[in-house]
């Protein structure tokens, strides 16, 4: 394990979850933060390293969850604190846009290398996932001229205005917060699983039938960007049908449209490569990162072709905190961690471990009464399973609720997902060991058992 303070690899319950002291910590954060801020495990962190969560109680649970696919390098990877200690002890901002420094240069230069393509690039960065996807529809109206953009079913952007309108789901990311931003325009995704005709007509059909909603109601000269994630994230892990993310970009490409991957959950190796869209061969004009990118401190970014990034006049891109040198110094740190580990190899085993046991568990539970996986996918160390009632493909969000809280009582953080809220995803750091990897899933089989 790659750690500043390493921890012991291992499960350890010495109260129920939560402990005494989480439930006073939960309590002081009722009377003291907005019932908005939601937790999904009241257990209160005190250190967290490798595969383990280590809470006030003293209680080690498995994470299944890297902070929302955050903590791809661990909680403490040696190469990010050293880095980040280092540019604290030298200084903590002055404003890239008033006195620069080399640590903002020196991400960019990573990113420029990194990202799909071999074509001249520009990296600005900013501080959220929400922030880097509002500045990629900013740089593409600049370049383009264009008001519209275009997003799909199921997908997720972001909490602030304009990303609120991007998001597909209303609950609990847009209820009672509009009104949104205009122009945008939302377009069907190929989701093989619910797909009426067949998984194996659904990247044509879905295609064709976002293609033709664009060029009916929008009409394809004016729009600036389609946005869209290469897995969905928050709409249940979703990977659009083979063939459907080259058809969108071919579209794009003939009509003079950014086309902007979306790669805030999937980047840095967690789907076992170091970004989703390479699977297919796909070379976004540009690209939105943030979350894996620096080791759990804020950090995002924009790359994109070069004559697209610098269509923003002077001024028109920034923030002040947008390239914090700390949260550039950690990001040097987890991409360094992520070469020399080999973060890649280590989600592809992860992803071969986890489907193999939870398609085992998909046959074993196939003829339940209460419970049943209606699929299992996912890349490399972004993994879910859908869960439906028996006899179809009803989602059954009680069920999914039901086996998360029984796999949080035994020490095991899980996440829920999806349009539906029905969908356990699961985003292990990818430096946990494989004897955690193994109890956690044995966790969560006993987990069905007992729903």
């Amino acid at each position: 394990m790659s750690a500043a303070t390493p921890l012991p690899q291992e499960r350890r319950l010495v109260t129920a979850i939560p402990g005494p002291k989480s439930q006073e910590l939960q309590s002081r954060k009722l009377g003291a933060v907005p019932a908005g801020v939601g937790t999904t495990l009241p257990v209160y962190v005190s250190r967290a390293g490798g595969g383990v969560l280590e809470d006030v109680d003293g209680n080690s649970l498995i994470d299944f969850g890297s902070g929302i696919a955050v903590t791809n390098v661990g909680n403490s990877a040696a190469a990010v604190v050293a880095r980040a200690t280092e540019q604290l002890a030298a200084f903590t901002h002055t404003c890239f846009m008033v006195t620069p420094y080399e640590g903002y240069v020196a991400v960019a230069e990573q990113l420029n290398e990194l990202t799909p393509g071999d074509h001249d690039k520009r990296t600005a960065l900013f501080n959220s996932g929400a922030e880097a996807v509002e500045n990629a529809v900013k740089i593409a109206r600049a370049y383009t001229k264009r008001t519209a953009v275009v997003v799909f079913d199921h997908g997720y952007h972001g909490r602030t205005n304009l990303t609120m309108g991007l998001t597909a789901k209303n609950m609990p990311y847009k209820q009672g917060f509009g009104p949104f931003a205009p122009e945008i325009y939302r377009v069907p995704v190929a989701y093989p699983y619910r797909w009426l005709t067949g998984a194996e007509n659904c990247a044509a059909e879905a295609a064709a039938q976002a293609i033709d909603l664009i060029n009916k109601q929008i009409g394809a000269e004016n729009v600036a960007a389609i946005i869209i994630e290469p897995i969905q994230g928050e709409g249940g892990f979703i990977e659009p049908a083979k063939g459907f993310l080259p058809a969108i970009v071919e579209f794009a490409k003939a009509n003079g449209i950014v086309f902007v991957a979306d790669e805030i959950q999937t980047g840095f190796c967690r789907t076992g490569q170091w970004f989703a869209c390479e699977d297919e061969g796909v070379v976004p004009d540009l690209i939105t990162t943030a979350k894996g990118i620096a080791g759990g401190l804020p950090l995002a970014a924009v790359t994109g072709r070069a004559e697209i990034m610098d269509a923003a006049h002077s001024g028109g891109l920034g923030g002040t905190y947008g390239g914090n040198p700390v949260a550039c110094a950690a990001a040097l740190g987890a991409i360094e961690t992520m070469r020399s580990e080999d973060l890649n190899g280590k989600a592809r085993r992860i992803g071969e471990v986890m489907l193999g046991r939870l398609r085992a568990m998909q046959e074993k539970f196939a003829d339940s009464d209460r419970v049943r996986i209606g699929e299992v996918r996912g890349r490399g160390a972004m993994i879910a399973v859908e869960l439906v009632k028996p006899g179809g493909k009803e989602p059954d969000p009680a069920a999914t609720a039901a086996i998360a809280k029984a796999c949080h009582a035994e020490g095991l953080v899980v996440l829920t997902a999806g349009t539906y809220g029905n969908v356990l995803r699961f985003l292990p750091p990818l430096v946990i060991p494989e004897h955690l990897l193994a109890e956690g899933l044995d966790i969560l089989e006993s987990a069905f058992a007992g729903v």
